[in-house]
């Protein structure tokens, strides 16, 4: 998340927190993609993690993004933490490992988001060349261990890097390790978030094989292709996972603000300040009872930023935020917004993916979950594999990019953005493993050419 929000309006009802989701509605001629994507920044001379500060440095770069942008720069304290386009609405920001991240702007159509990618790396690249540094795209670092990560200066992760070791195995490797590609999307009632929801839910299995990309551990095979989506889970179960829920009678705004609720806190802000009451209930801080700040009641803010530490793999903000895939080369990234936007833009490739799904038990998805990290086109659900239903729904993503006709200046529609999953799809193997074919054979069994071949 590039910055927290600042808007410091009491809250004094549980309505005021649905009302608050609820504008995230629009009419469908309204509806906007955006895409957030994060790369590894490496030293071309060793192959070895950027540091925040020094002349090499991350602190560096995002100065020199600054200069060249002229966008706002996000501070905490003397820190450079990231910055913000005031007029597009597109921001940089930081991962706790230095993972740099673009939050683009919400735009009309997936060749906008490319057109914004495009710019973004080559800016980024007009900085870092001089500074020796540069940027690899995969879902997990290759090499680097845990003690080789630099730490952000963010009081933010200071609080979560305490935390997460209490609730799970593999947080701090989350926070520090691993990059994603993410797609949000709108939706224009309650029902019709309802529908996306369950449905895009019910399918992310789909799209983390797709995008399956970090197959490597400190030099070595780690035994799944998608070493990323295993890590979530065993990080904190109590705000990440498939919600079940969401696919009862009843669900709605109100049944995720009751799920929002019960979901432990990191951090309150207030001013500079980030206080740490991690573990504590966001119920009990609504009703003034939070032991570590007694009499105290949220504001929006605290609301906006709660949201924003629940971690499931499809999350509702005021869209919805599609979480289950692996950053990857840079031609990869417009597909995952296009492979979505065909899905869920579209009514009839939308009610196509739900009959697929509908009958689903929430054990059967949680199965296919649990399974595609490892398994990836071969994971199954009933008697359909993964690579069945990829091939599916990219048939209903491209008929619904065809109907949209969201043309570029050559005339050409949104649907060329989705060769590169097509490509994985006709080969039948995901990207992991066509690293993995690497490693075993042109590579001889090193990490290291991942670095030249696919640094952006």
């Amino acid at each position: 998340m590039a910055r927290d929000q600042i808007d410091m309006t009491p809250i004094e009802s549980r309505d005021e927190l649905v009302a608050w989701l609820e504008k995230g509605c629009k009419p469908k001629s309204q509806f906007r993609v955006g895409t957030e994507h994060e790369k590894f920044a490496f030293l071309i001379e060793d192959h070895r993690p950027v540091p925040y500060a020094g002349r090499r440095s991350i602190r560096s770069l995002l100065e020199g993004m600054h200069d060249l942008l002229g966008w706002e720069p996000i501070m905490e304290g003397e820190n450079i933490i990231g910055m913000f386009d005031v007029t597009g609405g597109g921001a940089i920001s930081l991962e706790p490992g230095g993972q740099f991240e673009l939050s683009g702007a919400p735009v009309d159509n997936v060749h906008q988001t490319a057109s914004e990618l495009f710019s973004h790396l080559a800016q980024v690249r007009e900085v870092a060349k001089p500074l020796g540094i540069g940027f690899l795209g995969l879902g997990m670092t290759p090499n680097w261990s845990r003690a080789d990560m630099p730490v952000m200066p963010k009081g933010r992760y200071r609080i979560m890097t305490n935390y997460m070791p209490k609730v799970g195995k593999y947080g701090l490797d989350m926070m520090y390790r691993t990059c994603t590609v993410q797609a949000n999307l709108d939706f224009s009632s309650e029902a019709d978030m309802v529908r996306k929801l369950r449905v895009s839910l019910a399918l992310q299995p789909v799209a983390t094989a797709l995008f399956a990309n970090s197959p490597f551990t400190e030099c070595k095979p780690n035994g799944f292709l998608s070493m990323r989506s295993q890590i979530w889970t065993d990080t904190d179960n109590q705000r990440a996972g498939m919600l079940p829920w969401a696919f009862e009678d009843g669900m709605g705004f109100e049944a995720y603000v009751d799920y929002a609720l019960d979901v432990p806190m990191y951090f309150v802000k207030r001013g500079d300040e980030y206080i740490d009451v991690s573990g504590k209930s966001f119920r009990d801080f609504f009703a003034g009872k939070l032991d570590t700040m007694p009499g105290e009641r949220p504001t929006i803010s605290d609301w906006a930023n709660h949201l924003s530490t629940i971690f499931p793999e499809v999350r509702l903000k005021r869209y919805l935020e599609m979480r289950g895939e692996d950053a990857g080369p840079w031609r990869r990234l417009p597909s995952l917004s296009a492979y979505w936007v065909g899905l869920l833009y579209d009514d009839e490739a939308l009610d196509a993916c739900w009959d697929i799904v509908k009958d689903w038990t929430a054990e059967e998805r949680q199965k296919l979950r649990n399974d595609v990290p490892q398994r990836g086109f071969r994971a199954e659900i009933g008697k359909t594999n993964v690579l069945t239903l990829a091939q599916e729904t990219m048939r209903l993503a491209r008929r619904g990019l065809q109907k949209r006709q969201r043309l570029d200046r050559n005339g050409r529609d949104e649907t060329r953005y989705l060769r590169p999953l097509e490509e994985s799809i006709a080969r039948g193997i995901t990207p992991a493993e066509e690293l993995l074919e690497k490693y075993f054979n042109e590579w001889n069994g090193s990490v290291d050419p991942i670095f030249s071949e696919y640094a952006y």
